[in-house]
């Protein structure tokens, strides 16, 4: 039930972490629509930011001071636009790789007149690493990132221990971390990975098996519509930094 127009995160070995060709993704190819590209003209230049190494300024970029939620991977941005729109008190920059992706999230932008979503079309590893000082995020989500089903490919799963003990250090403290998966045995590697770094606690209740109940600000998306109506189940999973 995976997105498949997702970037396709994956991560190094655990042990050379600090590679420079570590991406966050691996591209897919794909095609704008026409509407697409009206979003990339029409509302690009104001939300849409370039990437430069160098400490990114939140209250400059949004015009305001606010909680800042990085979100990595956000497809084709109908649950970023929702997630934006119930929570307006919030700044989400949003990281996605996939350009019909990102115009689709522009042309919702536009339509709903969102104000608090600026969108970096690069790589996340290197906006944490370059433009996002430590401790200075209120929260990240990240949705459905390609699980890897095949047991050879799970060193490319994203939910690594090196990358969330990056991001944990990258959290402020009582900053949360969210993820959400429909994939059993991803979730599970998620749920050790997690528990697995000091900097992390997990906010689930005794008895719920590590997992919180989908939390209201995230909506469901047609493809765990579709999985639900199948029998598939969906976990997410919220942490937060001691």
């Amino acid at each position: 039930m995976t997105d498949p127009r997702h970037a396709q995160p994956r991560i190094p070995p655990s042990d050379v972490p600090h590679l420079r060709e570590v991406k966050s993704y691996v591209l897919r190819a794909g095609r704008m629509g026409p509407g697409q590209a009206r979003a990339y003209e029409q509302h690009g230049p104001r939300f849409l930011l370039s990437y430069a190494p160098v400490p990114f300024d939140a209250s400059a970029a949004f015009g305001r001071s606010a909680p800042l939620i990085l979100e990595i991977g956000f497809g084709m941005g109908g649950a970023t636009a929702h997630i934006a729109a119930v929570r307006p008190g919030d700044n989400f920059l949003c990281c996605e790789v996939h350009e019909p992706g990102v115009g689709a999230l522009l042309k919702l932008v536009g339509e709903q007149g969102l104000e608090n979503i600026r969108i970096l079309r690069h790589d996340a590893v290197e906006v944490l690493d370059h433009m996002l000082g430590e401790s200075s995020l209120d929260g990240v989500h990240i949705f459905f990132p390609d699980p890897w089903h095949k047991s050879r490919h799970h060193k490319r799963r994203l939910i690594q221990g090196p990358f969330v003990n990056r991001l944990a250090r990258h959290l402020k403290p009582g900053g949360y971390l969210h993820l959400a998966t429909d994939w059993e045995p991803y979730a599970q590697q998620m749920l050790d990975v997690l528990g697995a770094e000091p900097l992390l606690h997990n906010t689930a209740e005794a008895g719920s098996h590590g997992f919180v109940p989908q939390p209201g600000y995230r909506p469901l998306t047609k493809f765990e519509n579709r999985g639900l109506k199948l029998g598939h189940g969906v976990w997410d999973l919220v942490f937060r930094r001691v």
